[in-house]
């Protein structure tokens, strides 16, 4: 069994920052993939950011140069931090990772945290 547990999401002023944290729990032999995703209301969920066990990152269009993913490998952690946040990323922001545990890979998803941004 392994779960995904996000935190830090919150409300903040256009041009704030906030730092999301999603580390994972269980059975877990290795895990490849890292990323965060997000859903606005009325609207399908969207790529956000991914990094990868080498640590090679990717990022949509919309937040290059804003946001930056990072992981801590011997935590399980996946970590975003985003600056010069806009109304626009008003969303919830869910962590997704791919792991292997001691009996097949399996994709897993967080519950989710939502991010405002309003004055």
């Amino acid at each position: 069994q392994v779960q995904l547990v996000e935190s830090g999401g919150g409300l903040v002023q256009p041009g704030g920052s906030l730092r999301l944290s999603c580390a994972a729990a269980g059975s877990i032999y290795s895990i490849d993939i890292m990323g965060w995703y997000r859903q606005a209301p009325g609207n399908q969920r969207e790529f956000v950011a991914t990094i990868t066990g080498g640590g090679s990152t990717n990022y949509a269009d919309s937040v290059k140069g804003r946001f930056t993913i990072s992981r801590d490998n011997a935590k399980n952690t996946v970590n975003l931090q985003m600056n010069s946040l806009k109304p626009e990323d008003t969303a919830v922001y869910y962590c997704n990772m791919y792991i292997a545990t001691p009996s097949t890979w399996n994709d897993y998803w967080g519950q989710g945290t939502q991010v405002t941004v309003s004055s």
